[in-house]
Formats: structure tokens, C-alpha cells, sequence
């Protein structure tokens, strides 16, 4: 049995279910709070770290990590590239999405709006949400320049650098914070994502106390 440990808020922890499921592989899910791990789970991974893989005895933790693992067990779809360079041009925009836009986008209004209120009860920050998404609208705004050249961001295969974007837009998109009507390339190319069977068990997540946003599930949107 292949048992992900995860958390609905968590991009990296969508990352790594819709790479499980675009390779069609069983998985069962365990919810943990990021800001109250229990002590198994701190015990395995003791950076706190989400997400965490667990099967036949064996554990692999953090994004990277559990990303790579599923990728290097052969299974198709494969979502690394062949060749050298485009491996590493999606690597490059994985490491953005995965570290830039998480640190400069995601953890301003993510942080603000959900974290801050299940980790402390505590009301978001204005300013820090109106930086939030300022900085989300560069990084959309580069997000439609990829998205304008190609099917996908790296070419007209889906690889992990979309998976890595859509993971961290669909949290984003459950808050409602992202005006799609701007950027139309980008909503194409998160349409054709949502579209894919791997992202239908997403788009059932909840948040607690949080209404998802009228387009969230929306396919046609």
C-alpha cells in the first residue's frame, strides 16, 4: 500500500497527488496539520515537511524528494523530458514555482488568509496581502508569456513544471485571488490542467470555514 501523508493547503502535497494519479498508481491519503504534526510523522521526517510517502516499510519525504522518486520508477506518463536541456528548463521553472512564486505569492495570501487563522487564530495581514498579490500579478503575467508559446509550459507535453505551477494557482484559485479575465493564455492552459482526470479529486478539496471560490470547479470558466 502507497500511503501519502498531506495536507488539502499544501501545494506540494497536491504536487505530489496529481503526479500519483497522473501515473495511475493507488494511493491512500492521511491528513496531517502542518503546524501540529504528530510525533510519528515529525519522528520520519524531522524537518516537518510535507509531503510525506510511505509504503512497504519505506519513507521519502519533501517534495523534491517524493517528485523525483515517483518520477524514476518508470511509470508513464513520464514527466521529465529525454533530452538534457529540456530537462533542465522544466526543472527551472519547477524550482520557480516550488520556491519563487511559494515564497512571494503563496505564503503571502495563503499564509495570511488559511494558515495564520488554523495556526493561531490570528486575522490576516492587509499589506502583507497586498503584496501578495501584487507579486502574483508578475508572476502571472510571466505564467501567460509561457503559456502563449506552447500546449504547455515547456513544450506541448504536460511535464512537472505544470503540475508544479497548477498545484500552487489551484490554492490561490480556491481563495478566489486570481483574475483570470487578465491573463488569458494562462486561463487556457490552467483549463486544459483542470481538465485532466488527475486533478478531479483537487477540486473536491475543502477548506474549512472557507467557501471555494465560484470558478474553483469550474472547468469551463
Amino acid at each position: 500500500m502507497v500511503l501519502l501523508v498531506h495536507h488539502t493547503v499544501s501545494p506540494f502535497c497536491r504536487k505530489a497527488r496529481i503526479i500519483l494519479s497522473e501515473k495511475k498508481m493507488l494511493f491512500v491519503l492521511k491528513e496531517e496539520e502542518p503546524w501540529r504534526l504528530s510525533a510519528d510523522i515529525q519522528k520520519i521526517n524531522p524537518s516537518g515537511q510535507l509531503p510525506v510517502l510511505i509504503f512497504d516499510g519505506n519513507a521519502i519525504s519533501g517534495d523534491y524528494a517524493v517528485s523525483e522518486y515517483l518520477e524514476e520508477l518508470g511509470k508513464e506518463p513520464f514527466l521529465l523530458p529525454t533530452d538534457p536541456l529540456k530537462r533542465a528548463e522544466v526543472r527551472g521553472l519547477c524550482s520557480w514555482f516550488d520556491n519563487k512564486f511559494y515564497h512571494e505569492v503563496f505564503r503571502y495570501i495563503v499564509g495570511e488568509k488559511v494558515i495564520k487563522r488554523f495556526e493561531n487564530g490570528q486575522a490576516p495581514n492587509s499589506k502583507i496581502l497586498k503584496a501578495g498579490q501584487n507579486n502574483l500579478n508578475f508572476h502571472l503575467e510571466y505564467l501567460d508569456w509561457l503559456a502563449e508559446k506552447s500546449n504547455y509550459l515547456c513544450g506541448d507535453m504536460m511535464s512537472l513544471a505544470d503540475i508544479s505551477a497548477a498545484a500552487q494557482l489551484s490554492v490561490i484559485d480556491y481563495l478566489g485571488d486570481i483574475y483570470w479575465d487578465n491573463y488569458k493564455n494562462a486561463r487556457l492552459w490552467y483549463s486544459k490542467m483542470k481538465s485532466r482526470p488527475s486533478f478531479k479529486d483537487v477540486l473536491k478539496d475543502t477548506i474549512r470555514g472557507i467557501t471555494p471560490s465560484k470558478n474553483y470547479r469550474n472547468l469551463d470558466f
